[in-house]
């Protein structure tokens, strides 16, 4: 009798698992910005090819400073120049052949651009001087963070939208915030363009930036109000 008497109390005394749980929804917020661009950053080099490697490199090293001279006469600063590759490979006098024929080198250099009004002439100026391959370019923010923040903004504004459409087309009253995460931020999605040196011969570089887009992708979920 004493042993069915403690089990009515626990019975009473204990809330079963269903009062326990929070009913929710989860929604996936996106948010994007488009906006101009304020600088760009090239990717443009040198190679040079001679009969031995040691040839090769000297040769390479003073066509790249010449094109170095002329982006600091430019106004592009040492911070905005960064060496990304460097290699020195032997050349084969045809295919198949073992013998080597003489040896190649690359330098490539990365410049940031943050006068937008000045690249053309920048493009211009460094394949005047022996820039002779180029990787490409791309359009991007210096300050990326208040294009970052109105993203996030349209991503949380989305996400409520969607979570008051299911409430209401679930018949249940939307409750508050209970967590919110951002996924990995996809920064800024830079306009990517290709260049060939053969394409830049002219004195004047047509360049159109366009716009960049920045997004923002975040999760929330919201209680669902009793």
């Amino acid at each position: 009798m004493r042993k069915l008497m403690i089990a009515l109390v626990l019975l009473v005394a204990t809330p079963t698992y269903a009062e326990n749980v929070v009913r929710r929804i989860t929604v996936v917020g996106q948010g994007a910005v488009e906006t101009t661009p304020d600088m760009a950053t090239v990717s443009m080099g040198v190679i040079t090819g001679a009969k031995t490697g040691a040839e090769a490199m000297v040769q390479n090293s003073a066509t790249l400073e010449a094109v170095l001279k002329q982006l600091r006469a430019a106004g592009i600063e040492a911070k905005d120049v960064q060496t990304s590759n460097l290699s020195l490979s032997p050349r084969r006098g045809s295919p198949g052949q073992r013998q080597i024929a003489g040896f190649i080198a690359s330098n490539t250099v990365t410049v940031r651009v943050r006068d937008l009004d000045r690249l053309g002439g920048v493009l211009d100026a460094v394949v005047q001087n022996g820039a002779n391959t180029f990787h490409g370019l791309h359009f991007g923010l210096q300050e990326p963070q208040p294009a970052q923040d109105a993203a996030r903004q349209d991503a949380v504004a989305d996400a409520r939208r969607k979570a008051q459409l299911y409430a209401t087309a679930a018949g249940v009253k939307l409750g508050e915030v209970l967590t919110i995460s951002e996924a990995a931020s996809r920064g800024v999605s830079p306009v990517m363009m290709t260049m060939e040196a053969g394409m830049m011969q002219s004195r004047s570089v047509p360049v159109a930036q366009g716009e960049v887009t920045v997004g923002a992708t975040i999760t929330i979920v919201y209680a669902i109000a009793d």
